[in-house]
């Protein structure tokens, strides 16, 4: 038996479900989502192992027309992807419009690199079956795509079919990473992306964009089974500082209580989380505070 294995970039504009449906996909939480555009900055590798293929799914910012540095950065690693993979597969959502910008940036992006591309179309959990058909024919016009596969990735519809249609075009190779491996991020990392989840789903609108986490001590007692967390939340001025923190601390408690709860489920052990909050000015929109931040 040829074993099949190769590299898929998940790419599609901001808030479409890219998070989710690798999520899906591998059956773990390794990307954070939220109803909020833009919550992915980082590229993320999730590894799919099967009898006999290995698919090491990369997943991708979303792409939008953009000024801010931070966003750039992440636009420019989602574009980046796309040259470095076999597959590309391209997920929207059926409130995208088919002319959009974002799609429009996607498509030169993608004819650009040259790679088998293959067309999700998800959130059909939402549409009604009449509307289907002539929005794949809209978007079979837009891309010479390999296939167009409508999905719902938060309840797995067509996730069978969308993984056989990849396989299909998967080359003959190596297992690249070891069966029992999901991701190639440090546990530092999937924690302060946890805690940023949090943050994204307790504060206001304009709040998020301007928070970023790092996990400074990270130490595991087996004999306890304990996990203990020391992490910082950055934020760019001294009343978003405020936000976090809430009227007598209630807001970082709730934060931290919902970011413990997330995590003592992922790792299976208990978690002791202590949070801080520090202000960096403008640090989304300077170079040096970005890498320091891991973006």
């Amino acid at each position: 038996m040829t074993f099949l294995s190769g590299f898929i970039a998940i790419v599609g504009p901001p808030n479409v479900g890219k998070s989710t449906l690798l999520n899906t996909f591998l059956g773990q939480k390794i990307a954070i989502t939220s109803p909020k555009p833009q919550t992915t900055r980082n590229r993320i590798m999730g590894v799919y192992n099967g009898d006999d293929c290995q698919m090491v799914f990369i997943d991708t910012p979303g792409i939008h027309p953009t000024r801010s540095l931070l966003h750039k950065s992440m636009v420019g690693s989602a574009k980046a992807s796309l040259g470095e993979v076999d597959i590309v597969l391209l997920v929207v959502g059926l409130e995208e419009a088919v002319h959009s910008d974002d799609l429009k940036i996607i498509l030169r992006a993608l004819r650009r690199a040259g790679k088998p591309a293959i067309l999700a179309i998800n959130k059909i959990d939402l549409i009604k079956k009449e509307r289907l058909l002539p929005l794949i024919d809209s978007y079979s016009k837009l891309h010479c795509f390999e296939s167009i596969i409508p999905i719902s990735a938060l309840y797995g519809d067509g996730l069978e079919t969308l993984r056989a249609e990849l396989k299909k075009r998967l080359p003959p190779g190596p297992r690249f990473f070891p069966p029992e491996m999901r991701t190639d991020k440090s546990e530092e990392f999937l924690i302060a992306e946890l805690i940023r989840e949090k943050i994204y789903h307790e504060t206001r609108e304009e709040l998020p964009y301007c928070s970023a986490v790092v996990v400074e001590w990270l130490e595991e007692d087996t004999q306890r089974n304990l996990l203990t967390i020391m992490a910082v939340i950055y934020v760019e001025k001294a009343s978003q500082k405020g936000m976090i923190i809430g009227k007598n601390g209630s807001m970082i408690k709730r934060i931290g209580r919902e970011a413990r709860i997330e995590i003592e489920r992922i790792f299976s052990l208990k978690v002791y989380l202590e949070l801080f909050v520090k202000v960096q000015k403008k640090w989304s929109s300077d170079t040096r505070s970005l890498r320091r931040l891991g973006y």
